[in-house]
């Protein structure tokens, strides 16, 4: 049995870990709503680019003669000759375009383009909206509050604290909501007290989805330091031959085309993701890394890395993941609720909303009642439950 210190103690946790993270968490339940539906929003905005219908001639065409990789590369140059491609992949809902990341270089940066070309026909379709309008605000907020890593890592700080307060949440009201059957609210109470029940039902309904979304979000919080770390551990070794070596300019770069078309035979059974270029953050100068990735629902989120040297086209070296970039890879769609179609994401909807009224209501109980009241009633009470 908990006695009054142990009480006092898991309640100054609680209460200070849910204060500080509430307002953030508040913000990132707000910004993720229309996340969760970021596909159809982006259509019924019209920030979606599809591949343009073709004549007959034109499909003709494109079956005698597919269109190589690399036209499609040159269509995206010759869009933005001044810049270099950073990455390039087959969009995700429509494969009859390609996307092609440009930057000024091949560091990472924020100055960035990205043009859809049509794979049929290797003509640019057009530019997606980048660094504009509602949708790109709404990701930026929940991604990093528009300060890179350092607001990354601040709400990934956030999110530890939301698992602090949930714990420490089940250890205190658990023994008291034993009393009171399940989704019961005591209506002939105070308000205050309906509000009590009711934030405490619904923390209950939501604890596990607010965990694996809390941890899942914190996880990808982590995602640039952990790629750092697999190039500074596992490739590390694999890429010494080409240590302080300048980065292999565009016209002394062998096929793109051959280098994918390499990778896939090293994996019939897998599909390709994207590619990231010589220079960028998921290569090394002398590779394009070819991502492939799985047929399956769960295995479409799984990437297997194909570094293929950018002279030759051939393959150097297919280094398997680690343990913590699959926990990565996992955690990014399933905190969206992208792994089961709209059922699934109406489901993460509604516990997002059921999320808000838990936040609101314990900022509300929190300010309806002085804090020496708070403590010591709250102390009573579980000490109450706790002896039954």
């Amino acid at each position: 049995m908990m006695g009054a210190p142990a009480i006092r103690a898991w309640s100054w946790v609680h209460k200070w870990t849910s204060l500080i993270c509430t307002l953030f968490m508040l913000l990132l339940c707000l910004t993720g709503l229309p996340l969760i539906f970021h596909h159809e929003i982006s259509h019924w905005l019209g920030d979606d680019i599809e591949a343009p219908a073709l004549t007959a001639e034109q499909a003709a065409q494109a079956g005698r003669t597919p269109v190589n990789l690399d036209d499609l590369a040159a269509a995206a140059r010759a869009r933005y000759p001044d810049r270099v491609i950073q990455f390039a992949g087959p969009n995700e809902d429509d494969d009859r375009l390609w996307w092609f990341t440009m930057t000024p270089t091949p560091a990472p940066t924020d100055d960035f383009k990205s043009i859809a070309v049509d794979a049929r026909t290797g003509q640019v379709v057009g530019d997606y909206k980048v660094g504009e309008g509602f949708m790109d605000l709404m990701l930026r907020l929940h991604v990093d509050l528009f300060v890179g890593l350092p607001g990354k890592l601040f709400l990934g700080l956030m999110g530890l604290l939301l698992l602090v307060a949930l714990i420490s949440g089940v250890v205190l009201y658990a023994p008291f909501m034993r009393k009171l059957a399940f989704g019961d609210v005591r209506r002939d109470r105070s308000t205050r007290v309906q509000w009590l029940d009711l934030h405490n039902l619904l923390g209950i309904v939501t604890l596990v989805w607010c965990f694996v979304v809390g941890a899942t979000g914190m996880i990808n919080t982590w995602a640039d330091l952990l790629v750092k770390y697999w190039q500074y551990d596992q490739l590390s070794t694999v890429l010494a031959p080409y240590k302080d070596e300048p980065v292999i300019p565009v016209d002394q770069r062998g096929s793109l085309q051959q280098a994918m078309d390499n990778a896939l035979r090293q994996a019939t059974d897998m599909k390709v993701s994207f590619i990231a270029f010589p220079g960028t953050a998921y290569s090394s100068p002398h590779h394009h890394t070819v991502f492939l990735k799985g047929a399956t629902p769960l295995k479409s989120k799984l990437l297997s890395p194909m570094l293929m040297d950018a002279r030759t086209s051939t393959l150097t070296v297919a280094p398997e993941l680690p343990w913590y970039l699959t926990a990565l890879l996992v955690s990014q769609p399933l905190h969206f609720g992208d792994y089961g179609g709209m059922p699934m994401k109406v489901l993460w909807a509604l516990l997002d909303l059921a999320t808000l009224v838990v936040l609101g209501s314990g900022v509300y109980l929190w300010v309806r009642k002085p804090q020496g009241a708070r403590t010591r009633a709250a102390t009573a009470a579980l000490q109450e439950a706790l002896q039954e």
